[in-house]
This record gives C-alpha cells, structure tokens and sequence, in this order.
C-alpha cells in the first residue's frame, strides 16, 4: 500500500509538469571514481533506499562489469549542501564475462548494458549488440549486499526491430527496460517506424525455453527514447533525446513534411541537440506518449541516458558525452521550483 502510494504522489507531481515550466536543476558533483567518463551510465534505478547507476560495461574495451550505489538519504544531503562528498558503494557483475562468450558464440557482438529493473533480490539488464547483429538479449542476475551475480543458464534473444527493406537501425537496441507485475517491458531506442511501433513484453515467471515475446503496440515517438522510469501503475517518464549529427545517425531526423516535430530540432543554422521529457502511459494494451518538459539549454547537448523519479523530480545522468571536453559523468536532479 505505502508503495503505491508514493507511485500514486509522483504521478500527481509529475502529471503536473505539463504545465509548469520553471524548473530548478542541481548538479550533484560526483567523486572522481564514478564521474570517470569511461563509466559510461546507461540506466538508473532506486532500490532499498539506493540510487543505482549502471556503467555500460564495456567488457570489449577492458572496462569491467559494475554498478554503484549511493544512499538516498546522502543524495538529499548533497542537494542541499553542495560540499558534500557523497559515499557510494561499487557492485561488480559476476559472470557477465561468461554471458558475453555465449553472446558471442552465436555469432553475434556484444556491446554493452542499457538498462536496468530489479525486483525482489533479481536485477535484469538489456544489452545491446553492434548493427548488423540481429538480436539484443535480457539478462538476470541475483543482487545481495556486495555484488551482483549473474545467471549464466539466463539469456533471452530479443529481436530487433527493422526497416520494410530489412534493414537494422543504427546503433539503437533496447535502451529501457521496466518490471510491470510478472512483466519486463523492454522499450526500443527508435520508435518512428513509418508502419507500426510496439514495446516488447515477456513474462519472467515462465519457463525460459518457452517464453514468447508479446507486442504492445506504442504511438510513434520522434527521436530516440534512452531510459525510463516507473511513476504510476501505468505511466512512466521517459527520455526523448536527439543528436544533431549526421552520417548513420540521421535516421533519427525527422521528415521534411514533419513540420511540428523539426521546429523542436532545427533552426535557420541546421539541426541541433534536443532533450525533452515525456508521459508514456500503458492502457488499454496500448502505449501512448505526451510532452512533459523540455530540458534547459544548458543541458540540452548532454547524451542523457539514465532516469529515475524521486520524490517530486528526477535524477538523470548522462552516458559521457558533454558539450565540451573532458567528458565526464554528470548526475543532476530535477524538480520545479
């Protein structure tokens, strides 16, 4: 009951935020360890009185597999007190090393985690593989008081959507996953097919060779959505980020004839970053989308990746990329005046 109470508070806080547009940021400087840009954060999530931040894990690059923690309660210390140095714990990822063999001996190349849910003591994370592979997985592990230990008998092929000529999005992969009941909902970066979107359920209760992924269909959605949080029984808030560049990444532009969405993302000059907050709400066994808050200018170049609602606002973090070099890790958090 306390539980969805405190959904049923953030929705009402958050449901507001269509119409408020005066919003105060605080930049929670973060120790040297975790604001390492190599971290590269991809996901967010609150459990047991802890922020959780999730590093990429970019085993092909060296980096090790790893989560850090930090209490809430020292968070709302540092909101208030920017000098505090804020204490944090580091859980490393057993076995993750294992999966990415078995990753790779289909034939396919492992690229990193990109989201996370835990549940009870289980953790479940995404993971992404390069274009041209196929499939992206879901995979689980069981988090005690030090470390996370992964399942190596765990791991769930979920199939990337394509284009009508069959071909694979660029570097786009499951960006958001959400525990709904008996439920992971995996969220697709790309949502903009010109046919129809869905989000990708399976039921974590079954037998695993027998799980069957459901399609709940998804408005379409401009841009890129990188993470997501849970803020009522059905809705959640998500980012909705797009990147001015070009190359393999202009799939995420919008077309010509798309007049209301470009002006959010081009000017006179050409394209330029944009980030925006928005509502997804889940009824009906559909999945439908409204604008929440744009973020300030300031912060609108950062590649924001990680979500996760606390109290009246948010906590988000980018992967590492900033405006400006050195790259570095940067937590804020969000709520309105």
């Amino acid at each position: 009951m306390k539980k969805n109470l405190v959904l049923i508070l953030n929705l009402v806080f958050i449901t507001s935020f269509a119409q408020k547009s005066d919003f105060k940021a605080f930049n929670l400087s973060l120790p040297v360890e975790i604001a390492y840009y190599d971290n590269q954060f991809s996901g967010l999530y609150i459990y047991n009185e802890k922020l959780f931040m999730m590093s990429e894990s970019r085993l092909q690059d060296h980096a090790e597999g790893k989560l850090y923690a930090m209490r809430l309660s020292d968070l709302d210390l540092k909101i208030n007190d920017t000098s505090y140095i804020l204490p944090f714990q580091k859980y490393p990822l057993y076995n993750l090393e294992k999966l990415r063999g078995k990753i790779t001996g289909l034939g396919q190349n492992y690229e990193g985690l990109e989201a996370i849910s835990i549940s009870g003591d289980a953790i479940h994370h995404s993971v992404e593989t390069d274009t041209p592979s196929p499939d992206c997985y879901l995979i689980e592990g069981k988090i005690n008081d030090t470390a996370v230990i992964m399942n190596t008998e765990y791991l769930m092929a979920v199939a990337k959507p394509v284009e009508p000529d069959g071909s694979h999005i660029y570097n786009a992969g499951f960006e958001a996953i959400a525990m709904v009941r008996n439920q992971i909902f995996c969220f697709f970066e790309f949502n903009y097919f010109p046919s129809a979107n869905y989000v990708y359920a399976t039921i974590t209760d079954s037998i695993m060779n027998n799980r069957k992924i459901n399609l709940i269909p998804l408005s379409r959605i401009p841009f890129r959505v990188t993470d997501i949080t849970q803020t009522g029984n059905n809705h959640f808030t998500a980012i909705n980020y797009f990147y001015k560049g070009g190359g393999a990444d202009a799939v995420y532009r919008i077309p010509d004839d798309d007049s209301e969405n470009n002006r959010l993302i081009k000017n006179d000059k050409g394209y330029h970053s944009y980030c925006r907050l928005i509502d997804l709400e889940y009824s009906g066994n559909y999945f439908t989308w409204k604008p929440l808050w744009e973020f300030p200018l300031q912060y609108m170049d950062y590649n924001w990746e990680g979500i996760a609602a606390y109290k009246t606002g948010y906590f988000i973090i980018n992967d590492k990329y900033t405006p400006k070099r050195p790259y570095q890790s940067t937590l804020l958090y969000i709520r309105p005046k």
